[in-house]
């Protein structure tokens, strides 16, 4: 007994000293990424594809749980009139973005701060890392707070996997191009988690919640997949189209 309660000491003693060093070692969040999502990711339309390849009928919001005003904004889209107003990019803002189809180009903008960029619409989204958020938001991509998630280990919190993005401030603007709505007030919550098949394919699957009770009745939940790119082959920066 006495051997086995000096080898539990020791094999405590070597974790304790591991995971404080690997804290030491993780003073930034970008060393501290449980995951890498820099590079090249193109989508790839696993769902919804009649609402995403194409601009859905006008009225057509099948799936998405508008609540009565959100309905009566959805039936009153007017493409033209967005044109006019110059708001061509109201189906790429922040809650939307990630279901248009296209590439994403992620890198670390700093050591706190990382930067995804869109061919589709040619936006840029910063995700900050804790009180590193800045910007007053009000424009289409909103303010970012980002965290890596963990899990609960022995001694306290330890690196799991996988990031947490929560956005607000952003302009109000459209869950599709058709016109269904989300609004300024709006709540985006993203998961973002990356797989490696065992054939060597790399998969970004993004978890997305919007919460609008203005007009949602319940939270809009959506799943979109990107598989990793060896470089920037295809990536193709298009301007916004309301249409």
């Amino acid at each position: 007994m006495r051997k086995l309660f000096v080898l539990a000491i020791i094999l405590y003693l070597t974790a304790a000293g591991l995971y404080a060093q690997a804290g030491r070692g993780a003073a930034t969040p970008k060393a501290a990424a449980s995951i890498d999502l820099t590079g090249y990711w193109v989508s790839v339309v696993t769902e919804d594809w009649l609402y995403r390849m194409v601009t859905p009928a006008k009225g057509d919001y099948t799936s998405v749980p508008l609540n009565a005003e959100g309905r009566k904004i959805a039936d009153a889209w007017d493409p033209a009139k967005d044109e006019a107003a110059g708001n061509q990019c109201k189906a790429y803002g922040a809650p939307a973005l990630m279901r248009i189809p296209g590439r994403l180009h992620i890198t670390w903008q700093d050591d706190n701060t990382l930067r995804i960029e869109t061919d589709a619409g040619t936006q840029t989204r910063l995700l900050h890392f804790g009180a590193a958020a800045a910007g007053q938001g009000g424009d289409w991509q909103g303010v970012s707070t980002a965290a890596w998630e963990v899990a609960n280990g022995a001694r306290g919190p330890i690196p799991g996997g996988g990031l947490k993005v929560t956005t607000t401030r952003f302009k109000s603007g459209y869950l599709r191009k058709n016109g269904v709505p989300y609004s300024a007030n709006a709540v985006l919550t993203e998961y973002y988690d990356r797989v490696n098949e065992p054939n060597g394919d790399t998969w970004l699957i993004v978890k997305t919640i919007v919460e609008d009770p203005p007009y949602l009745n319940v939270p809009f939940i959506t799943s979109t997949h990107f598989k990793k790119q060896a470089n920037a082959s295809g990536w193709n920066p298009t301007p916004c189209t309301a249409r």
